[in-house]
């Protein structure tokens, strides 16, 4: 990956405003070995549509409570199980905020921004 959680957690405690939080929740999506309906998966492929992304996460940091969220996708290569596929990081003043921001920013780019080709055995 050319992003580590570790760069993206320094570019979060950088934010001008993260003295106002209390709360840094990381989400890491990795490729498992098999699909949701059970069949053995080699690896698969991520794409993105780069316009939505920014439209979600323009609205998603303007919730109330949230200091700044960071996210980065592996995206238009071979990924192999156990690579790491999407790294989520949200920071907020408090557990509620930030854990209801990190799901709904969650659940919008897996419906709306990403679409993943499966690769079977």
């Amino acid at each position: 990956m050319s992003v580590t959680m570790e760069q993206m957690m320094a570019k979060i405690k950088a934010h001008p405003d993260f003295s106002k939080a209390g709360m840094v929740l990381a989400h890491n999506g990795v490729v498992r070995a098999t699909s949701r309906d059970g069949r053995p998966v080699t690896g698969l492929e991520i794409q993105v549509d780069h316009a939505k992304l920014e439209k979600i996460l323009a609205a998603e940091r303007s919730r109330p409570g949230i200091v700044d969220i960071q996210v980065y996708i592996q995206e238009n290569k071979p990924l192999k199980v156990g690579d790491d596929v999407m790294f989520l990081v949200v920071a907020g003043n408090i557990r509620e905020n930030v854990i209801n921001t990190l799901t709904d920013t969650l659940n919008q780019i897996k419906s709306q921004v990403t679409r993943k080709t499966q690769f079977f055995q």
